[in-house]
């Protein structure tokens, strides 16, 4: 039987514990340790190698694992801590964690991921720094409007003025990245030919959501977050929510989809058939942001440019 390996990945140190043997072993988070641990695992031929995300410290081990070619998937931390109460496990420590880990592993089935080529991990840092940046200038324009005095407003203008000038710098960088990789660009260029949809927002796309055009048509909106899901029990029929997914994603689509809903015919069509039918303006932009997202996927999955024929 292979073995089914839980990681548990702190600031200075790594935890593992093998499922199958019962063994655990700590490991100092430095290259030395992880080469101990990659040659203990060529031994094991692992099935599945689960790690929680903590915030980045499991990206050197992540890459270190993908390069030696294990099978290696990073989960969200709130699957375990839901898996863990639903053991009943309350405990919490280095070794159990790693041990929880690889119950999930073995329950779950996590998808082993695709190793990411460093071009998309440098548009990921790139995209993520760039949002940073636009939550700071967000957070300093409003402490503008209740800036009354001559020196504080002053101080805001000055580190208006330079994040940004910082975000045009990480838009030409990230321009300049996928121009560099042919299939990124071409994505690219697919997506702008959308009315609404401009060069940010196509680059945005092709490095936040890179599914688009790969998943069906029921999975990238689950994956963004406005697929609808019921809300029903027994008798009761709960109101069709959407939510949960890549919030950063909807974030970025959300302007977009107000100018295709202006300029986008079909869109336009959709948005005013839905306040017709008596839904809020906000549950019909949330619709028509999906209709969008559903058009971006077929075009890319058939290498078509926009033409009002899609819709």
């Amino acid at each position: 039987m292979k073995e089914i390996i839980g990681i548990d990945v702190s600031k200075r140190r790594f935890d593992v514990a093998l499922l199958n043997s019962g063994k655990h072993r700590s490991y100092e988070y430095c290259k030395k340790e992880m080469n101990s641990l990659v040659r203990s695992l060529d031994t094991l031929q692992p099935e599945r190698i689960v790690m929680e995300a903590t915030g980045g410290y499991e990206k050197p081990l992540l890459k270190h694992l993908q390069k030696h070619e294990l099978p290696v998937v990073v989960v969200n931390p709130r699957r375990i801590r839901d898996f863990a109460r639903a053991m009943g496990v309350a405990a919490k420590t280095d070794r159990l964690d790693a041990l929880v880990i690889a119950r999930y592993a073995k329950s779950m089935k996590p998808k082993i991921q695709v190793p990411v080529s460093e071009n998309s991990l440098l548009l990921k840092s790139l995209t993520a720094r760039r949002r940073q940046l636009i939550a700071m200038r967000t957070q300093e324009k409003n402490r503008m409007e209740h800036s009354d005095e001559k020196l504080i407003a002053q101080s805001l203008h000055a580190v208006l003025r330079t994040l940004d000038r910082e975000i045009k710098k990480l838009d030409s960088q990230i321009e300049e990245v996928i121009r560099r990789d042919r299939e990124l660009s071409e994505k690219a260029q697919i997506l702008e030919t959308i009315p609404g949809i401009g060069l940010t927002t196509a680059n945005a796309l092709v490095t936040e959501l890179p599914e688009l055009g790969i998943c069906n048509r029921r999975q990238i909106a689950a994956l963004v977050g406005v697929a609808p899901m019921n809300r029903d029990s027994g008798m009761f029929r709960g109101k069709r929510m959407t939510g949960g997914g890549r919030h950063h994603v909807r974030t970025q689509l959300y302007m977009p989809t107000l100018v295709a809903i202006q300029y986008n015919p079909p869109i336009r069509k959709h948005y005013q058939h839905l306040l017709n039918e008596g839904k809020s303006k906000m549950s019909a932009v949330v619709a028509c942001m999906r209709k969008l997202l559903l058009f971006m996927n077929s075009m890319l999955k058939n290498n078509q440019r926009w033409k009002p024929q899609i819709a």
